[in-house]
Order: C-alpha cells, then structure tokens, then sequence
C-alpha cells in the first residue's frame, strides 16, 4: 500500500476485504489459511468502525471550526464596542485613580479570551453597579442601557467561548477514537496480507484483486 493516508489505508482495507468476501475463488483459497467468512467479517467490523469513526471526526472538526469562526466574529465586534466606552471612561474618570482601578481602565488589554473576557467583565459589571461610575459616564453618552447591551455582547463572548472548547475537546476525542480503530484495522490488515500472499502465491492475478500486487 502506497498511499500511507487515512482515506488511502481505509480504501486499501475496503477494496481487499470486499473482494476477499464476493471473489469465491480467492475466499475458497483463503478459508483453507483460517480466514473463512466468520473471519473476514471480523475484519469487516473493524473496517466499517474505522469508516464510521473517519466520518465522525470530520463532522466533528467542522463544528469545531464552525464554532471558532462564530467565536472570532463575537468577540471582533464586542472588542470594537468595548475599546471605544474604555477610552470614554478613561476620559470620564481621569481624576479618579480608585474608580479607574475598579473598571481596569490602565494597562494593555489582554490578548488570550480569558485575559480580556477578565477584563471586559469587570469593567461592564462594575460601570453599571456604581451609580458613581454610572453618573461619571453618562455625559460621554454610556447610558446604562448601552452599557447593558455591550455587557450582553462580552457575555455572549463567553458563551461562544464555552461552546468552542467543548466543540474542540469533541474533535480531539473523535480523532483519538478514530486513531485506535485505525490501529486496529491495520493490524488486521497487516495479518490477512501476510496470509493472503501465502494462500495467492501461486496467481498473482488474485493478489492483484486485493490490491497487493506491488507487494508481492
């Protein structure tokens, strides 16, 4: 087998065992090593596990990408939001060391999501919870109602946020799940070839039906 590609090993395993199964000359030939059609079907079994678990693995890296991308455009446009009220509120509290502190106005804003979701956070939570505060932002036009709806836009970031890593944790457990199926394919694999070669030995023709012909 060339193609040492997952997509290349499973259609190795599916043309070999198909035509181990439905060719009864090269079953007759094959059944007379052990591996009759009980045994062929084990292989079988893996093979369509292996299929199967493949296919899981690709959905579940699609939704995972999927979830990334709607993660990235939440944050794009809460960040947007966030960066234009931190400028006006360090603005409206220039005087005020104690009140800056409480909304984390100082310093850069953190780049992981859970740096800046901190951040963000706080700064929302604490702006519409001190009527101070409140007061100090309203003539720079931060009501508490805009403030509220960019509060639910971090809080949405969050959301998405959970909802990604889940999505990634999945994808991580599908290509493990399917990483051992295909180990165990192989290893079966690796036996009926072995076996198929001493059964074949004597019409090529055959081996090449299984695929191995550049094998032998």
């Amino acid at each position: 087998m060339n193609d040492r590609t997952i997509a290349g090993r499973i259609l190795f395993s599916q043309n070999a065992i198909t035509n181990a199964l439905n060719v009864p000359t090269i079953q007759s030939a094959l059944a007379n090593f052990g591996y009759d059609e009980t045994k062929l079907g084990e292989g079988a079994s893996l093979l369509e596990t292996a299929q199967t678990l493949q296919d899981k693995q690709v959905k579940e890296y699609g939704e995972q990408f999927s979830a990334t991308d709607e993660l990235h455009l939440v944050k794009a446009n809460a960040n947007s939001l966030y960066l234009v009220h931190l400028k006006l509120a360090r603005i409206a509290l220039k005087d005020n060391r104690g009140l800056q502190e409480s909304l984390m106005l100082n310093g850069r804003r953190k780049l992981s999501n859970s740096g800046w979701l901190h951040q963000a956070k706080t700064f929302y939570t604490n702006a519409l919870s001190n009527p101070e505060i409140a007061q100090s932002l309203l003539p720079f036009g931060l009501t508490a109602e805009k403030l509220t709806e960019a509060q639910n836009l971090v809080l949405d970031v969050e959301s998405k946020l959970a909802t990604q890593l889940t999505e990634k944790g999945e994808a991580q457990q599908a290509t493990a799940n399917r990483d051992q199926a295909l180990d165990d394919l192989m290893e079966w694999i690796n036996d009926f070839k072995t076996v198929a070669k001493l059964a074949l030995e004597s019409d090529k023709q055959l081996l090449e039906v299984l695929g191995m012909i550049e094998e032998s």
